[in-house]
């Protein structure tokens, strides 16, 4: 079904309702604003991400390979998992749980602490952004290098990214900002006490630079977005968060149903390799197709009531935000567990913290508050 939709202003600030006007036309529609077609559907995203021989990434189109080089994010097939191994294995659940839990609970409650003294503070960019910089860059062994000099260099490439994609030339300041964090990443590769010291004869160095790259920024933007959309949600829910308060065991839902309503990363981009049939529509080779995991994580034939928060949904956990098939996220544990903590440490050292401001969630790839204002007694 084609359909007029909306231009990319209106998707970006009135996401999820041009999303379920969209849904009126059909589980899949084209939009010409993205020169695409947006799958909607929850059974359909999954198919499509568990079809990697038909809904590639590995696209001369994928702007990401263009700045950082071939990864594990835009390749498929076997080169795909020789890219992907490796760091899969590294990140196992419960190599994760056993190396990393207490040293993401400790940055948490630190950096809660410092904010408590303040009677207030913007959590997105005061707590949220900060412990996803950490835990990111402590995973990899990038720990000693300061999180302003990660972020101003994560700044520019995102830049020199989107500048791609917009059909501009690679900006000289994204591809210095790129040649700095190999360097770096090529030092801590060369220390024996790293995760990626590991990884060094699995891969070329090149290939490794790669990779690293993808996941050290593809986490601190998902996860500092993940743990800014549940604080969102919970202190926007006064009925939600006296629930959680009273019992604290339901953290991990009140996380996955947040995950569920608003993913940080809210869609996943293929590319048809052949024509192809799909809910009802034809498909041509080479069409660029969009899973919208936002609009998977509402699909009411799927969600009931989806459009609400509730830390108490039975199937929250079914969300679709971390993907599916070959390209699911590697560092969900990882992700889980900081929000998890950075929640935790809220609750219990600013246990009368609510919200002073509007909020407004942004972005169409992805999905985070502007900002997220609080205050508490000191």
């Amino acid at each position: 079904m084609h359909v007029e939709g909306a231009d990319l202003a209106t998707l970006d600030l009135q996401h999820h309702k041009v999303l379920a006007d969209m849904r009126n036309s059909g589980p899949i529609v084209w939009l010409e604003a993205i020169g695409g077609w947006v799958v909607l559907s929850r059974d359909l995203a999954v198919a499509v991400m568990r079809d990697a021989e038909t809904f590639t990434v590995d696209d001369p189109r994928f702007t990401t390979a263009m700045v950082v080089g071939p990864s594990m994010l835009s390749l498929d097939g076997s080169e795909h998992r020789r890219h992907r191994e490796p760091f899969a294995a590294a990140f196992r659940p419960s190599d994760v749980m056993s190396r990393d839990a207490d040293r993401i609970a400790n940055l948490a409650h630190s950096l809660v602490s410092e904010l408590q003294p303040h009677g207030r503070a913007e959590l997105r960019r005061d707590l949220a952004g900060p412990l996803a910089v950490a835990v990111a860059a402590g995973s990899l062994g990038l720990d000693e290098q300061p999180a302003d000099v990660l972020l101003g260099w994560y700044d520019l490439i995102v830049a020199g990214v989107d500048a791609v994609s917009r059909g501009e030339a690679l900006t000289a300041t994204a591809r210095e900002a790129f040649d700095s964090l190999a360097a770096a990443l090529r030092k801590v590769a060369g220390r024996s006490d790293t995760m990626l010291s590991t990884l060094v004869d699995a891969m070329s160095e090149t290939e490794l630079v790669s990779n690293a790259a993808v996941f050290l920024f593809g986490g601190i933007e998902t996860s500092e977005g993940m743990t800014a959309n549940a604080l969102h949600h919970l202190l926007s829910n006064p009925e939600q968060l006296a629930t959680v308060r009273g019992d604290r065991s339901l953290i991990e839902a009140a996380v996955e149903e947040s995950l569920r309503l608003e993913p940080a990363a809210a869609r996943v981009d293929r590319y048809a390799t052949r024509a192809v049939e799909l809910g009802g529509v034809s498909i041509a080779a080479g069409d660029f197709v969009a899973v919208s995991l936002a609009a998977a994580n509402r699909d009411p034939q799927h969600f009931a009531d989806p459009g609400r928060y509730d830390v108490r949904r039975p199937n929250a956990r079914t969300h679709l935000a971390f993907a599916q098939g070959p390209h699911v996220c590697i560092g969900s544990t990882l992700a889980r567990l900081q929000t998890r903590a950075a929640v935790e440490a809220v609750l219990q050292l600013l246990p009368d913290i609510y919200l002073t401001a509007a909020v407004e969630t942004t972005g169409i790839v992805f999905r985070k508050p502007v900002a997220l204002a609080a205050a508490w007694s000191v």
